[in-house]
């Protein structure tokens, strides 16, 4: 059965020797001392390896059943679920007010990691009830917080979001669910959502929907748009909860993978909402969520990845095949491990650099996140929002890939259930569809994201690539060619692709359109190069002081080397497809293809 790790030693690498949290001004950061995040990483790690990963197949057999409009989880969910409650976890970075932690939303992230890495189905539970606490904590009422967030910050109750109907995905201005104004100040919600995690099961006593619906007589199209609480079972003016809401699963979604999470057909039949935010402003709201939820799917890439790698490498060491061509390496055995092909050694190193280079990527972000939270930072906050269509899509897209290799790392033994390869391709799939299909993460980057505020956050990420670049030159021959040089190349292939949206995408939008994803993968690789070239010079830095462990930071800038050799120049590729335009891919009539 596959096993699962959590990279501890390498998290507290990015959070202290690359990001210095305890040097920065952000409120909360001095007090992540090393030795106080080792504490909650290892802990947080021990959890996943021993409680949440034996559970992955078990879920991926099992699945949900329903049975008289009850879901029940996979055997061992619902024990696991109250240690992840004992243990606060689902807390550890919301307000203390509602019983949460206070924690920053960097250790949130890395513990989230760890949990998804082990059991994604099962950590999707507490992390849709995450998102939709915080839309709440941003857009409700006093007493709004009051009634649900301790309860949800608990995982007492759950939380889901519903936004998809059987007509309409992302075009959500088709909608048809519709809010009936009552005299009392709720209103009545009648429609059906589908593909709704979490929409149903055993392991609460309350679920929180958050609903997208018109109310009627509203503007049309998406401006119509507004979002409700509705609550499973009532809940009581003293917090006790009441009879049953108007809402029931119809059905659960028979999917890929993620069996272990109850992924729903939700049917609303005049069932009481509450209005959350601004009549006809649903969006906004639910945009609150959608987009920590967006962040947190391209975190599922990564963590996919990295458990399909773990498992991938220790096959590789262990499994005897053919020999090592310049000369025997296990002379004693029939043959030598897989790890001693190139080939092999080829997918490891893919596999391996984008998993350092992601798990960086993502907790750079969170600390972004904890600038604009924490700070009132707007910089932070416009950048990070012109990265999150970049981390779930090229994360995700990237993530599914590396499970693919790791899988083939096995050979047939990949493609056999038993061995347990399968579930991390099968399981990593969803997040290059789900919380906006990629193409459409593209589409927000090049259409919306780069124009923002005049492209100032796309500036100041080049500048920020500049300084790096700038302030290290000079210093080692060998660190530039190997870590300044590519990151430079690939940072102008970037700014070339955006001038040519500029210059050809006004005249013909296509042409911008057309490159969107390519556009969006090379912004991820250079992404990734930045963080390859920090950690590289957190390494060097590391190396040259007091340190006993010389092979993990050798290894690191090993691993960094072969990223920016290997993975990087990807972005020339990116640059040219762009700049071909929109007359290839637009060259068929529909009737042609």
């Amino acid at each position: 059965m596959p096993s699962y790790t959590a990279p501890t030693k390498d998290m507290q690498f990015v959070l202290h020797d690359v990001l210095n949290v305890t040097g920065s001004t952000i409120p909360g950061y001095d007090e992540l001392e090393a030795d106080f995040t080792s504490a909650i990483l290892e802990e947080a790690g021990k959890i996943s390896s021993e409680v949440l990963a034996p559970l992955n197949p078990v879920g991926d057999r099992e699945g949900c059943t329903l049975e008289n409009g009850v879901v029940r989880t996979p055997t061992g969910f619902k024990a696991a679920f109250e240690k992840v409650k004992e243990g606060g976890w689902p807390g550890l970075d919301m307000p203390e007010q509602y019983g949460g932690q206070g924690m920053p939303y960097v250790i949130g992230t890395a513990v989230g990691e760890m949990f998804s890495a082990s059991n994604q189905a099962f950590t999707m539970y507490q992390g849709l009830t995450h998102g939709a606490a915080s839309a709440i904590l941003a857009h409700g009422t006093e007493q709004q917080k009051d009634t649900y967030l301790p309860k949800m910050v608990s995982c007492e109750w759950t939380g889901t979001m519903n936004l998809t109907e059987p007509h309409c995905g992302t075009d959500l201005g088709l909608m048809r669910t519709k809010a009936v104004p009552q005299d009392d100040g709720s209103y009545k919600i009648t429609g059906q959502k589908i593909f709704i995690s979490s929409g149903e099961h055993d392991m609460a006593d309350n679920i929180i929907h958050l609903v997208l619906a018109k109310i009627q007589g509203g503007p049309e199209g998406i401006k119509g748009v507004s979002l409700f609480i509705v609550p499973k079972f009532h809940v009581k003016d003293d917090g006790t909860l009441g009879a049953r809401n108007g809402v029931a699963c119809g059905k659960i979604e028979e999917k890929m993978g993620i069996h272990g999470n109850s992924t729903c057909v939700m049917n609303y039949d005049d069932a009481t909402g509450y209005l959350l935010g601004e009549e006809h402003k649903g969006m906004r709201a639910m945009f609150t969520m959608m987009n920590e939820a967006r962040i947190g799917v391209g975190m599922q890439g990564l963590a996919q990845a990295d458990i399909a790698y773990q498992n991938a490498l220790f096959y590789a060491k262990d499994r005897l095949q053919g020999r090592d061509v310049t000369g025997a390496k296990n002379p004693d055995g029939p043959a030598d491990p897989l790890i001693v092909h190139p080939d092999i050694r080829r997918s490891l190193m893919d596999q391996k650099s984008f998993a350092e280079g992601a798990r960086a990527f993502i907790l750079w972000a969170a600390t972004m996140i904890d600038a604009a939270h924490r700070s009132d930072d707007k910089d932070a906050d416009g950048l990070v929002s012109l990265m999150t269509p970049v981390i779930k899509g090229f994360l995700t897209d990237q993530g599914y890939d590396m499970t693919i290799k790791a899988q083939q790392v096995y050979g047939g033994h990949g493609y056999i259930e038993e061995w347990g390869m399968s579930q991390y391709t099968r399981d990593a799939r969803i997040a290059m569809i789900y919380e906006g299909a990629n193409g459409v993460q593209a589409l927000d980057l090049v259409g919306r994201k780069l124009a923002q505020d005049g492209g100032k956050h796309v500036m100041a990420f080049f500048d920020l690539v500049k300084t790096v670049i700038k302030d290290n030159a000079g210093q080692d021959a060998e660190f530039d060619k190997a870590f300044l040089d590519p990151l430079k190349a690939a940072s102008k292939d970037l700014q070339q692709a955006g001038m040519y949206f500029m210059q050809n995408g006004m005249k013909n939008p296509n042409n911008a359109l057309s490159g969107s994803y390519d556009f969006m993968h090379m912004f991820g690789h250079v992404c990734l190069g930045l963080m390859w070239a920090r950690m590289g010079l957190a390494a060097k830095k590391a190396l040259a002081g007091d340190t006993s462990d010389t092979a993990f930071y050798e290894t690191k800038l090993a691993t960094g080397r072969y990223y920016m050799a290997r993975q990087l120049p990807a972005t020339a590729l990116h640059l040219s497809r762009i700049q071909s335009g929109a007359d290839p891919v637009m060259a068929l009539d529909a009737a042609n293809f």
